[in-house]
């Protein structure tokens, strides 16, 4: 079969991202794409997903929540309903205004 060239514009920024998550995946961006149109006409739909393994900020973010859950569970605040919560957070205003006045 005859193969043809195809130009997609798109966000620099996007370009780069994609071409860095291609390689990631072990294939160059056209490929990515020759993969993805075969099986959307195969399929007559968007076909798939393809994930990249999450980036280390994320990875930290989810640290940071166990970390955050630990403590509160230490502390007895882990079964807080979001009145309590909320009162908590109006109190530590009020407080922190009430210090600013002074």
């Amino acid at each position: 079969m005859a193969q043809v060239s195809m130009t997609v514009r798109m966000d620099s920024g996007i370009k780069a991202a994609f071409d860095a998550l291609c390689a990631q995946f072990g294939m160059s961006a056209n490929a990515a794409m020759n993969i993805f149109a075969n099986a959307v006409v195969r399929q007559r739909r968007i076909p798939f997903e393809i994930k990249a393994a999450p980036e280390d900020n994320s990875l930290q973010a989810l640290d940071a929540f166990w970390a955050l859950r630990a403590e509160a569970q230490k502390n007895g605040l882990q079964d807080m309903t979001l009145d309590e919560i909320n009162e908590e957070i109006r109190l530590a205003r009020e407080e922190r205004q009430t210090k600013m006045v002074r």
